[in-house]
């Protein structure tokens, strides 16, 4: 059973930085492929960054480039979100997600697992 977890989530202010953390497990870690995605009230899921299984290939949402760096420690099984200058538009539940395969994904319906999300709040 492929469990995911994620941490870190919190209220902050603008500017501020926050780390969020996905633990994963039920599964070999280092041969999925994973991402990061939130969602706002009234709004459609978007795409944060995904990363493949070796950390070889990256990719961001525009809103989220040269602000957030994703990342993973496959002999953690986590994967990590670093938020940085977060803004109020940041504000959302922040999900992680992971399935098997070595490519990077950027879209919702090529993942599998989900985890429960984790909330970001920015206020201004």
């Amino acid at each position: 059973q492929v469990r995911l977890v994620e941490s870190g989530g919190g209220l902050v202010r603008t500017g501020d930085a926050l780390r969020l953390s996905c633990t994963a497990s039920g599964g070999d870690f280092d041969t999925w492929t994973a991402g990061w995605f939130r969602q706002s009230p009234g709004k459609e899921r978007e795409f944060v960054a995904a990363i493949n299984w070796q950390s070889s290939a990256i990719y961001y949402g525009e809103s989220v480039r040269e602000r957030f760096i994703i990342s993973r420690d496959n002999r953690k099984s986590t994967l990590y979100l670093q938020m940085n200058s977060l803004k109020p538009e940041d504000t959302a539940l922040y999900y992680c997600a992971a399935d098997w395969g070595l490519d990077v994904r950027t879209t919702s319906d090529a993942y599998d697992y989900w985890g429960q999300g984790t909330q970001v709040t920015v206020s201004s």
